[in-house]
């Protein structure tokens, strides 16, 4: 029988151990083994028993979060880079080039090894944008190191990651591009954001047709200690130039829109035929659970707007992007995930999927 499919974004709050832990160690010190295989092993058990088809390891092991878990440590680097602006008035900072070349410190098909071995069910794996690692060269430049061939590294870099994830059996590969909406707010002319398009096309256009339906993009206004970093740009800005991306499926924010409506009507302007669009349906970052009925009605208004056979649904965003952020509970984090997989079901009752 068929169904709407569901699946998360990544991040569920780590154990309250491991966060104070990392707090006192380097995050690649052997001595975090037991309390980062524990932890995947019980985030793991908790996922399975929402109901959930798809789950991920919960992003326990990616250190420091998920923008800049595959560099941060990197030997070139310097802790000054791009600042990303949180409403609430704090900030984020990546790392900041100082030397070429460009590689990963870690991939994230080595998160993989560790969740394949403990999951019944299939697992996705989430990356980072190669526009959002574009952020690390500096607006200077670098002496000997040209952007050009900082583009060039990057780009076989993220195609790596991404190859070797799908080659170890990731049911998805998400590319975080929370970036997108940010990249309005700080360029409104729209030049930036065209600028990522193209970089993440390039990097899209590296792998097959039916590969990319093995890919997708999610895109979100932020999501830190509750507080988002561009939930005041309207979709209009994003949206159209989003599905020029060349994935197979969307993950979009919408349980947090204040116009859920003005937000799907675009969506069913620009969608493409071959795009699943996975709408959100839980807001993480409100501390409230949704109930079933709630995410059940979210669903049938976005099913008003998108194709059945297209649509899908998710959360917002990952709980716990960044790894120290205590502003949600695991338990709160699992609570709403069984209301997005009780509510799908609800709904493809009454939609007859």
């Amino acid at each position: 029988m068929a169904t709407i499919p569901t699946e998360p974004i990544g991040s569920i709050p780590r154990p309250l151990p491991l966060i104070e832990a990392i707090a006192k160690k380097d995050g690649d010190d052997p001595a975090l083994e037991p309390l980062y295989n524990a932890a995947i092993r019980d985030t793991i058990q908790q996922f399975e028993a929402t109901g959930s088809s798809v789950i991920t390891d919960g992003e326990q092991r990616k250190y420091h979060n998920f923008w800049t878990y595959c560099v941060h440590g990197l030997a070139n680097t310097a802790t000054d880079g791009f600042k990303i602006p949180f409403v609430a008035g704090h900030t984020r900072r990546m790392p900041r080039l100082t030397s070429g070349p460009f590689r990963y410190k870690r991939y994230a098909d080595s998160y993989l090894d560790t969740a394949l071995r403990y999951a019944q069910v299939p697992v996705k794996q989430a990356v980072i944008s190669p526009s959002a690692l574009s952020l690390m060269y500096p607006a200077e430049g670098i002496a000997d190191y040209t952007r050009e061939q900082f583009i060039d590294d990057l780009l076989r870099e993220h195609e790596t990651e991404i190859r070797r994830c799908l080659q170890k059996g990731a049911h998805k590969v998400q590319i975080d591009f929370t970036e997108g909406r940010l990249a309005m707010k700080l360029d409104p002319s729209g030049n930036l954001l065209s600028s990522f398009i193209d970089l993440n096309n390039l990097a899209l256009a590296r792998f097959s047709a039916a590969e990319r339906q093995s890919i997708g993009v999610h895109t979100c206004p932020g999501g830190d200690r509750d507080s988002t970093h561009s939930a005041d740009v309207d979709y209009a800005e994003l949206l159209p130039s989003l599905f020029e991306l060349d994935a197979g499926n969307f993950y979009i924010a919408m349980a947090g829109e204040k116009d859920r409506a003005h937000a799907l009507k675009i969506i069913r302007e620009y969608i493409k035929p071959d795009q699943r669009i996975f709408v959100g349906v839980i807001a993480p970052i409100d501390a409230r659970i949704e109930t079933a009925e709630e995410v059940r009605d979210r669903i049938l208004e976005a099913a008003e707007y998108i194709p059945l056979a297209q649509l899908g649904t998710t959360d917002d965003c990952g709980f716990s992007p960044f790894c120290d952020d205590t502003s949600t509970s695991r338990e709160t984090a699992f609570a709403k995930i069984r209301a997005r997989v009780r509510g799908t079901a609800l709904a493809a009752k009454i939609l007859k999927i």
